[in-house]
């Protein structure tokens, strides 16, 4: 074997040399910086064992509380050290890592006193804990600090909502939307309110005024009126129960706001004539009945219009008129007043062309309506052409005035059967000349025997009998003109 040349000796020994230069110089580069290394070494460590571990913030696809309001960072604050810390308080505080989110909303306030997006977060925060009370002082910080922060405002609002103040709820989140109208949600909140308010006081007050509490009724409806002021018929109910209790004042203003918030209550507007003529307004009491029922048709307020109607008639009439229905016995002329008075319209229809001769009327309180029941027909003058108005009525001239009437108040079917009835009365034959008026006049219904079957023909009418005998004359005509 041939071994390397001088030559080749000579460069194997360069290299060699420069491999170990090159090795020895690295080797003193790492002792120099060894000291430098292993110091930055122990920093890192002391630090990692001193400072606190920083925690990535989540990523949050589904919010804990979706109805949290996210506090947004106004143009105001942009420049704040403590927005990053306030992001990140929000991403916990929705991924539910409650106490992550509070370390990160005391860092915000620390490093930015007064940054009141980070003091609304608290609040939510607090929300989250079911601690509405301390929510509401960190909402009403944050709200003193900017008295038109959204957030802050909605915050309250759920914060009162949870302590049951929602009055008070009502106003924060009209106060939110006053200042953010697309915050459309807050409408229905609000609206959800008022009607859950309302149902509880109107129950409690009705509840109260079927228990005869009429200050507790008062005080339930005057709540469920301040929830919804614009509800007519909360006015309506309040002053049904001002009304029974006297107070007439406060009821009539009560019902007036009901008809001014809803001009179609009826129902309110006939409450006023009943006040009204209880308190002898008569005038007033009939206006605000007719107005009622322009309204809307009830036979309640229509009996009550006709009555006052009725009265204010008989307010006119003579004072002998007045006093007819308490008469212990009637004469000729109080019967033709009564008829003619209450059964205007019939007897006129009665009336027969042919002249009628009275000689002993003139003058008399009653001359009119003897006049005119007698060219009816309904109680005749004499032969001798007096009418003898004082003489006094017995059951047998009643029941011929009435059989009279009878014949044209019913059909022909029904006259018929009326006179055709068989009805015993054990006093009176079916010769006796009142037997057929009689029998007109009880199956007809208008008068009746007495519970021994007597008919009792010669017994002096009262005044109540008279009037109650014509009533149901009147009732009886009301009945056929309607079905007619």
């Amino acid at each position: 074997m041939i071994g390397p040349t001088a030559l080749q000796w000579s460069g194997l020994v360069r290299r060699s040399a420069f491999g170990f230069l090159k090795r020895a110089k690295a080797d003193t580069l790492f002792l120099m910086r060894k000291p430098l290394l292993l110091a930055l070494a122990g920093l890192l460590a002391a630090a990692a064992a001193c400072g606190p571990t920083i925690v990535p913030a989540p990523i949050v696809t589904t919010p804990k509380f979706p109805e949290f309001v996210q506090p947004p960072v106004p143009l105001a604050l942009a420049g704040s050290r403590a927005i990053v810390n306030h992001e990140r308080a929000w991403r916990f505080l929705q991924a539910g890592d409650l106490r992550n989110a509070e370390r990160e909303i005391a860092t915000a306030l620390k490093l930015t006193p007064g940054f009141y997006p980070a003091e609304t977060a608290a609040g939510y925060l607090e929300l989250s804990r079911s601690d509405a009370k301390t929510g509401l002082a960190r909402f009403e910080k944050a709200i003193e600090l900017s008295g038109t922060y959204t957030a802050a405002l909605v915050g309250r609002g759920q914060a009162l909502v949870a302590l049951g103040r929602e009055l008070e709820a009502i106003a924060a989140f009209g106060a939110a939307l006053a200042v953010d109208p697309s915050l459309t949600d807050l409408e229905r909140r609000i609206e959800v309110l008022r009607f859950r308010g309302v149902e509880r006081d109107l129950a409690a007050a009705r509840e109260a005024a079927r228990a005869g509490r009429a200050a507790d009724a008062v005080r339930a409806y005057q709540a469920a009126i301040e929830r919804s002021p614009d509800s007519a018929f909360l006015y309506r109910e309040l002053g049904v129960v001002e009304q029974r209790t006297a107070a007439g004042d406060q009821a009539i203003a009560h019902f007036r706001k009901a008809v001014e918030i809803d001009p179609s209550d009826a129902a309110s507007i006939a409450h006023i004539g009943e006040i009204l003529e209880a308190r002898g307004d008569q005038a007033g009491a009939l206006r605000a009945y007719t107005d009622s029922l322009a309204l809307e048709t009830n036979d309640a307020v229509e009996a009550k219009r006709e009555a006052l109607i009725a009265r204010a008639e008989l307010a006119k009439l003579p004072e002998e008129y007045r006093a007819i229905e308490g008469a212990a016995q009637i004469t000729r002329s109080d019967l033709a007043a009564l008829i003619g008075v209450r059964l205007s319209a019939l007897v006129l229809s009665m009336r027969s062309g042919e002249p009628v001769v009275v000689t002993d009327v003139r003058p008399h309180w009653a001359e009119t309506w003897i006049m005119t029941v007698a060219r009816a027909g309904i109680v005749e003058p004499f032969a001798n052409h007096t009418f003898q108005p004082d003489a006094i009525v017995r059951r047998a001239d009643l029941a011929q005035a009435a059989s009279r009437l009878l014949a044209r108040i019913g059909a022909p079917a029904e006259v018929r059967n009326w006179q055709d009835a068989r009805i015993g009365f054990g006093d009176i034959s079916t010769g006796h000349l009142a037997h057929p008026a009689a029998t007109v006049a009880v199956a007809a219904g208008v008068m009746t025997a007495t519970p021994d079957g007597s008919f009792l023909p010669a017994r002096f009418v009262t005044g109540a009998e008279a009037v109650e005998t014509v009533q149901r004359l009147q009732n009886l005509a009301a009945r056929r003109s309607g079905g007619r």
